[in-house]
């Protein structure tokens, strides 16, 4: 089943899905970190507690899931089915799919109750864990091995650029300002390569790794930061050609996607989600939209993303409400920038 609107899934919350944590429930909280109020973090390990207060631990008759918005969500949609179709046997509950339209609105489903299970993109992570409470504990991989992707700066193939430094006062699109390689990453990293964002040039968000892909192919941008699976995931599907392409940079390896469950999950219910995740094998058709990967491997959000916290405050935003807010914004203001000239795009074919 697809959820369309965020009014349908607020209607399945009045079904019994259940409501959000207060910040009274925390008020005794003895640390809290960079967790926002409303939730605790007593055994250090950055991650909001399960609420003490047993009324308070939910147990729905209904999970909502949802995948990180980096491409067209209803591609994903189809991705996961079997995917969901197996939790749901395996945790014996209905699961549905909930196809969000920005990392915002994700971590924003979360931490209003509307979403219990939900795979986040690599920057915003760290947003859904300290003002969602969300608690990473998989990420695609082989066997063992935790995937990760790079950041790549791509230019069309018969451009003049062959460095960042080339790059200067030109188009250049950001995916999202809460994105670890389409925006963050770039802030720091950029630099020590000659071009420094919101100096050298006026990022221009896109909207999306695949858009930011599909804009420079089509000269709408000169260049632009990806992550290095969704572009590979667009050139093995044919969406691109790599010969389309030159990648003028690459930076060292990141962690990708973390999935995660909320923290007031009753504990049992959190248990055998994880569970049913470590223990499913991925279709042939997963396998391959996700790069050879064909398993969820275990992390933690204390180990595996120390390089991505790192990153964020490097970058000025480090992963507290003043800059979730401001990123929030930025990423509203862009999302109503792109319907606006594609409106304006429609009226002028009309005449």
């Amino acid at each position: 089943m697809r959820i369309g609107s965020a009014a349908a899934v607020a209607g399945l919350l009045i079904a019994g899905l259940g409501f959000p944590i207060t910040a009274s429930a925390q008020d005794a909280c003895k640390n809290r970190g960079q967790l926002d109020d409303r939730y605790c973090d007593e055994n250090n390990d950055l991650l909001a507690d399960v609420p003490k207060d047993v009324s308070k631990q939910r147990d729905p008759s209904t999970l909502v899931f949802a995948y990180t918005p980096v491409e067209d969500p209803a591609v994903y949609e189809n991705v996961f089915k079997p995917f969901t179709d197996y939790l749901g046997k395996c945790v014996s509950k209905r699961v549905v799919y909930f196809p969000v339209q920005s990392n915002s609105a994700e971590i924003e489903a979360m931490r209003s109750g509307r979403l219990h299970v939900a795979g986040f993109s690599t920057g915003p992570t760290g947003f859904a864990v300290n003002m969602a409470g969300a608690i990473p504990f998989a990420t695609k991989g082989t066997g063992d091995e935790v995937q990760g992707y790079q950041l790549f700066f791509i230019v069309k193939s018969d451009s003049p650029y062959k460095a960042l430094a080339d790059l200067k006062g030109k188009r250049i699109a950001h995916t999202s300002p809460s994105s670890n390689s389409g925006h963050l990453a770039p802030q720091v990293l950029f630099p020590q390569e000659g071009l420094k964002p919101d100096g050298d040039y006026k990022a221009l968000f896109s909207g999306g790794h695949d858009k930011t892909v599909l804009g420079v192919r089509a000269g709408d941008y000169d260049g632009g930061p990806v992550a290095s699976d969704v572009y590979g995931r667009m050139v093995t599907r044919g969406t691109v050609k790599a010969d389309d392409f030159r990648i003028i940079y690459k930076s060292e390896v990141f962690p990708t996607s973390s999935f995660a469950y909320a923290h007031d999950l009753k504990p049992e219910l959190a248990e055998k989600i994880k569970t049913c995740f470590y223990d499913f094998k991925f279709t042939a058709e997963m396998t391959k939209e996700f790069n050879g990967n064909n398993r969820f491997v275990p992390i933690t959000y204390q180990k595996n993303w120390e390089v991505v916290r790192r990153v964020a405050e490097g970058s000025g935003t480090p992963y507290n409400r003043v800059a979730y807010e401001r990123e929030a914004k930025r990423e509203a203001e862009a999302e109503a920038k792109k319907k606006a000239e594609a409106e304006a795009k429609r009226a002028q074919e009309k005449k």
